[in-house]
């Protein structure tokens, strides 16, 4: 009976091209936090009658400049799933190395449906908008599809928190599984302000950022 051997040669071939490839999906995941954070906050501070106490990010994608802040949830969507894939094939063998990514991906894929169903105008923004706003069949898509994508997120962080401990990063562990806490307070205290709801969405891209920088660093070598 004949036997195909594998070539070692093709095995070896394989390794510096997939390596490669999962630093840059990594490196986009990492991109995507401070982009849409810092994208929003430089519309937030020059748009005519956008007040962060009064109006949510999400606002910035209504007016005649809403286009930046639409290519703004595409661009860190694509990234965010981008980061998803690169954290699976980085965890690749590590507890809670396979769900994870997953989670991260429901939150990446709400920020494109968040591009394609815009919020409602309100609160004066964008000028010349009612005070009151009234909810319309996108705005409530717009919604739906943020609190799924929040809520993926806050299930990650705990699962996260698994794959850090498991590498021997306690600390690391601990700190994922309390940005949950902050998310959903702030998310709690939106009753009283909006800023307090925008500090909660903002925590968790900053959070996500945070773990997986160093998630990229603690993964095996073989992975990375």
């Amino acid at each position: 009976m004949a036997h195909t051997l594998s070539s070692p040669t093709n095995a070896v071939r394989s390794t510096p091209v997939s390596l490669p490839v999962t630093r840059r999906l990594l490196a986009g995941g990492l991109v995507a936090g401070p982009l849409f954070l810092g994208t929003g906050v430089v519309q937030g501070l020059t748009r005519d009658g956008f007040d962060f106490t009064r109006n949510a990010i999400s606002q910035l994608a209504l007016g005649d400049l809403g286009w930046i802040q639409v290519a703004n949830f595409l661009l860190t969507g694509a990234l965010v799933i981008a980061g998803a894939v690169g954290l699976r094939r980085a965890l690749r063998g590590v507890p809670g190395g396979a769900w994870a990514p997953r989670l991260v991906g429901v939150f990446g894929a709400s920020f494109l449906a968040a591009a394609v169903f815009p919020a409602d105008a309100g609160a004066g923004f964008p000028v010349g908008a009612p005070e009151a706003i009234s909810l319309s069949a996108h705005g409530a898509v717009h919604m739906i599809s943020g609190m799924v994508g929040y809520l993926a997120l806050c299930a990650a962080f705990p699962v996260l928190a698994r794959c850090l401990g498991s590498l021997g990063h306690r600390g690391w562990a601990v700190a994922a599984r309390l940005v949950p806490v902050g998310i959903l307070a702030g998310f709690a205290g939106s009753s009283v302000s909006v800023l307090a709801f925008t500090m909660g969405a903002g925590l968790g891209l900053a959070g996500l950022t945070a773990v997986t920088a160093r998630l990229v660093t603690a993964a095996p070598a073989a992975n990375r």
